[in-house]
């Protein structure tokens, strides 16, 4: 009995890809549901409406996840990635993966609180220390900056808004 179950289990580990072909499907058919679910009476001008780009999205998704599964399923591998600077025996930075999360989850909480420049600066400076830099003046100035920057940008140049918080008052 426990010949089949390793047997099963060899077998889920030589098609682990069907996993992200999983993962794709679900995504593409979320995305599709959503766009049919878009209303166009207000924003439609001409023959191209807000549907028309998730629609190919959701309908690339599902075609890339069908095509991936059917070449695994004859036999395709991935590929391990290989690179002059890739240790592939090296074991996972749980620290540093942990801390960019965390960062990335405190810019999405403060976003709506503290506005984009100052949550993004956070997050821009969270990065920066995550991944090593240890320089406690340069790294939120250019953080600031860079957050201030990508905000102006944003708003005056996109006509995308970003909330701007209670330090975006000041300015």
């Amino acid at each position: 009995m426990s010949s089949a179950a390793d047997e099963r289990r060899s077998w889920w580990k030589s098609h682990s890809e069907l996993g992200l072909c999983a993962l794709l499907l679900a995504v593409g058919v979320l995305v599709l549901v959503d766009a049919i679910n878009i209303p166009t009476d207000f924003a439609q001008r001409g023959p191209v409406g807000p549907k028309a780009v998730p629609v190919v999205v959701g309908a690339l998704l599902v075609v890339v996840a069908v095509l991936l599964a059917r070449d695994v399923l004859r036999g395709g591998r991935g590929e391990a990635e290989g690179g002059e600077d890739v240790d592939l025996d090296a074991p996972t930075d749980w620290r540093t993966l942990l801390l960019l999360s965390g960062f990335f989850l405190l810019n999405a909480a403060l976003i709506n609180v503290i506005g984009f420049p100052a949550s993004a600066a956070i997050l821009f400076w969270g990065a920066a220390y995550s991944l090593g830099s240890r320089n406690f003046v340069r790294d939120p100035l250019i953080a600031a900056v860079i957050s201030v920057l990508t905000w102006l940008a944003f708003n005056n140049l996109l006509g995308v808004p970003l909330p701007g918080g209670p330090l975006m008052e000041v300015l």
